[in-house]
């Protein structure tokens, strides 16, 4: 199914832009990374890790994510994401993560991915899908 070394490391890129940034503040100068742009990047660095060490036919799920969010990185700035493989146990792959913007440490934390059988995993929500109840509609 896989062989995926503890301490095993990967570090993605990403430039904050507006499509990433937040807009509710209502002030240009603020645009910054959000946080659930942050989050998916690092659980994005995460599942590009361990893909390939992974048998044909698998694939990864997040399942847990613990995540402090530091520090703002204004739109222009480089974001590097990095994880690391901490421990494996039997599917479920724990990380170490961190984020930096080219001036401070703007993330750390812990996520966990679970390894799937990616033909049953479908079948299974395919059938959880038709066995979903119809919405009631109040009087």
């Amino acid at each position: 199914m896989a062989n995926i070394p503890e301490g095993a490391k990967r570090e993605e890129k990403l430039v904050v832009t507006e499509d990433v940034a937040i807009s509710f503040l209502g002030v240009d100068g603020a645009r910054v990374l959000s946080t659930p742009n942050m989050i998916l990047k690092l659980e994005h660095t995460c599942r590009s890790l361990v893909l390939p060490l992974l048998d044909p036919g698998y694939d990864t799920v997040g399942t847990h994510v613990n995540v402090y969010h530091l520090a703002a990185t204004p739109v222009g700035m480089t974001v590097t994401f990095r994880s690391e493989v901490t421990s494996v146990e039997d599917r479920r792959v724990n990380f170490k993560v961190e984020a930096f913007d080219e001036k401070e440490k703007i993330a750390e934390g812990t996520h966990q991915r679970f390894i799937v059988n990616v033909t049953r995993f479908t079948e299974r929500i395919r059938e959880k899908a038709r066995q979903q109840s119809p919405l009631k509609t109040r009087s």
